[in-house]
């Protein structure tokens, strides 16, 4: 079970955004879908969910060729298929229980104490129990995206689609959300497709990950190996942020020194252009060995020999006792 895209080409009169991707998203898994704006990734997921027709290229659901199939079949497959769009897309006019019912008015034939009962169950997962008749607009933004996942897995979907999920949340809340498609993935075991820029995304929760640049697969991978990718264009995305740079090579230095033993100082063994030394141990870490035929340095205010050294003192002078200073150095001139 997954979804498979082959050759799949996406083009807007002469402008191709997307350039023959093959892909398959695992089912039980998170499959991401990562890239800079502009590289296909919101395109490519209306493709793979009908809401936009293919230019070539297939997209297979379980052996089902999505877009060849007829009107009936696409119409039933939807009930298998969930969504939650980047900003919820609630409708502002019906109250949560209503907007988390509407697929199931729509596509099943539920009494209306099957489908509260389902509505209830779907509020509750996702901890917003007793919400059911709040409108959209008295809601935080956290709030609707809960919404947005609750109306999304409301048929028991085995697919769901998930477009920019942490748009325009706080980086707290970000993480409630993350977690909460993570636990729903794993629990209903779905096949999960996200469409991510978020980089601590793709590190907490992603499984599977695609890289799109300039409408083609540059790269994919997994959440670990897209740290060590080797592709140029891969790491001027993920380190773009100081922060993760920072804990990318600590983590490298780290691992490096356990692997690798500490050298011996290179200024003294080794090393012909410095002076060589009776006893290394002599010489401080890190720095220069001292010739020995050059003269011991001295300490500031003391000799070689410990004798404290004479030093003039330089006291200010006021302006009025210089004439009087000269005077006394030279008593043959006459006072002003």
């Amino acid at each position: 079970m997954g979804i498979e895209i082959k050759n799949l080409k996406k083009a807007f009169g002469e402008k191709e955004v997307l350039r023959g991707i093959d892909f398959s998203f695992d089912t039980g898994k998170i499959n991401m879908i990562i890239g800079a704006s502009g590289s296909g990734k919101s395109v490519m997921l209306k493709c793979i969910v009908g809401l936009m027709n293919l230019s070539a290229g297939k997209v297979i659901y379980d052996g089902l060729d999505f877009h060849a199939a007829s009107h009936r079949e696409v119409r039933n497959f939807r009930t298998n298929m969930g969504m939650l769009f980047q900003y919820s897309a609630l409708f502002d006019f019906m109250t949560v229980e209503e907007n988390i019912a509407f697929s199931m008015k729509l596509f099943t034939k539920w009494t209306k104490k099957a489908i509260k009962k389902r509505v209830e169950f779907c509020l509750d997962r996702v901890n917003m129990s007793g919400t059911n008749n709040m409108y959209p607009s008295e809601l935080s933004g956290g709030m609707m995206k809960r919404v947005g996942i609750a109306r999304a897995i409301a048929l028991n979907p085995k697919y769901l689609f998930v477009d920019e999920p942490n748009s325009g949340l706080d980086p707290l809340t970000a993480k409630i959300i993350d977690d909460l498609i993570k636990e729903i993935t794993y629990e209903f075991n779905m096949c999960t497709v996200v469409v991510s820029h978020d980089m601590n995304s793709v590190v907490n929760i992603s499984d599977k990950v695609l890289f799109l640049y300039n409408g083609l697969k540059e790269w994919e991978g997994t959440k670990v190996s897209i740290l060590r990718s080797g592709n140029l264009n891969v790491d001027r995305f993920v380190f773009v942020s100081d922060l993760i740079r920072r804990d990318i090579y600590d983590d490298i230095k780290e691992k490096r020194e356990k692997i690798v033993p500490p050298q011996e100082n290179p200024l003294v063994v080794g090393n012909p252009s410095v002076l060589a030394i009776k006893d290394p141990s002599e010489a401080r870490a890190g720095q220069p060995p001292v010739p020995e035929d050059l003269p011991p340095t001295e300490e500031k205010g003391k000799t070689s020999s410990g004798e404290k050294t004479s030093r003039k003192s330089k006291r200010r002078i006021h302006p009025a006792d210089v004439g009087r200073i000269r005077r006394k150095n030279d008593p043959g001139r006459p006072p002003k």
